[in-house]
């Protein structure tokens, strides 16, 4: 008899890449909620949206066998909540709460690691701001919950960290008061009590080669299966591309997965995905830690298809499920893989996009070739949501090659072909 799994978020790529895994016939997938609805808007209505979610699984007419979800806030909270309720198998929501609250979970890394750079807290309503501590310049600014770098800004000085913290301020509202209301579900240190889920961090900007390491934790027993290099536009902190696998010496992969071990272990997360990302300086040898994820990233579910021949969703289900997941390695057909970001770093109006025929087309052209338009005519894209502080993205290419070469062959062939006509109107006030 099939599993139900009912995945919140699911949209057309990640459901096709659902079907590829390990007996994907033995499960049946279900959208919960659509990915507009829990992240795009103005405000995030956590409590409706978990009620709308309660009364789905309530209404279906079968077993609700699994609840999953590989997005950022609020589907990270809302899948512990959701699967506590149910009895589901999920990580323990305050675990995931020490890794989403980005002060909270320096707090805890402090405790077990010395890989993480100096931080403090800032008040984003005071007129003449001053970094805490001995901070010094440049530090990135950011709400102490946001998902996609929204609201995090990089700052050389104190003139350039008054200029930026009234939009901190605004990220740290749309996201930081439903988080909020999470919080108050748990029993919280007093010191976390005490910042609350709209405030601000601000800590020194960390130099080297970005980096993500994705694992899971099964009855305490922490995986790390893949290194993914993180390579941003020339000149900026917007990505240019995730490539799989890492091209980090083995000795640096060895050490980034130690550090993984005793962070995760300290937090306590157990069954549950998750993926880190670090700053590793091979001048210095100096290796930070940015960000830890209580989830898988979605956004390298192709590449590990494209080259170990399952998609990290696996491991989603696998533990969702209560089994013991199993990595297999180098069993895809390509030797290398990336995720794209065809972006803009200008607002403005988007008057033509390419037409699904012009992507199909494209995506026989190119072998190994996955193409995902994200802006449709009509669109300013100052109004997109979930997009880096810096630029905007106009679409997101997954591509499988034989080596770093034909990756870049293969990226132009289809950016080549991709027409993208946008009036460059900066909004008003801006």
């Amino acid at each position: 008899m099939q599993k139900n799994a009912f995945v919140l978020g699911m949209d057309d790529l990640n459901r096709a890449n659902l079907r590829t895994l390990r007996d994907a016939s033995r499960y049946r997938f279900h959208q919960l909620l659509t990915i507009d609805e829990l992240q795009h808007g103005a405000t995030i209505p956590l409590p409706e949206l978990l009620d709308k979610a309660r009364r789905q699984l309530d209404a279906f007419d079968g077993t609700v066998d699994a609840i999953v979800g590989y997005w950022d806030f609020p589907v990270s909270l809302m899948v512990p909540i959701l699967c506590a309720e149910r009895g589901l198998p999920s990580a323990d929501l305050t675990s995931v709460l020490k890794c989403e609250h980005k002060y909270w979970s320096r707090i805890e890394q402090q405790k077990a690691i010395d890989e993480h750079p100096r931080f403090g807290l800032i008040d984003v309503h005071d007129d003449d701001p001053r970094l805490p501590g001995e901070l010094s310049y440049p530090v990135w600014i950011k709400p102490v919950k946001s998902a996609s770098s929204e609201g995090a800004y990089r700052c050389a000085d104190d003139t350039e960290l008054r200029r930026k913290l009234p939009k901190v301020r605004e990220a740290a509202a749309r996201m930081g008061e439903p988080f909020s209301a999470v919080l108050s579900m748990v029993d919280l240190p007093p010191e976390i009590a005490a910042v609350g889920g709209t405030a601000c961090l601000v800590e020194e900007a960390s130099t080297g080669q970005q980096l993500t390491v994705e694992g899971y934790v099964h009855d305490g027993d922490i995986t790390v299966y893949g290194v993914v290099d993180s390579v941003h536009y020339p000149g900026t902190a917007s990505f240019l591309r995730y490539q799989y696998p890492t091209r980090l010496p083995d000795q640096v992969t060895t050490r980034i997965a130690d550090v993984t071990r005793r962070v995760i272990g300290a937090i306590g997360l157990d069954r549950s995905t998750f993926n880190i990302e670090f700053f590793w300086d091979s001048e210095t040898g100096r290796l930070e830690l940015l960000e830890i994820n209580p989830r898988h990233s979605q956004s390298h579910a192709r590449l590990f298809q494209l080259v170990d021949g399952l998609p990290n969703h696996q491991f989603m289900i696998d533990l969702a499920m209560g089994n013991e997941p199993e990595a297999r390695y180098g069993e895809g057909p390509y030797d290398v893989a990336a995720k794209w970001f065809l972006r803009c770093f200008a607002d403005g109006v988007v008057r033509v996009v390419p037409s699904p025929s012009e992507i199909a087309q494209l995506q026989q052209d190119v072998p190994g070739s996955t193409i995902v338009v994200k802006v449709d005519e009509g669109d300013r894209l100052s109004d997109l949501h979930g997009e880096d502080s810096y630029s905007f993205g106009l679409a997101q290419l997954y591509i499988g090659a034989a080596d770093e070469d034909d990756l870049v062959d293969k990226y132009e062939k289809c950016t080549s072909g991709l027409r993208f006509e946008i009036d460059e109107q900066p909004a008003t006030g801006s």
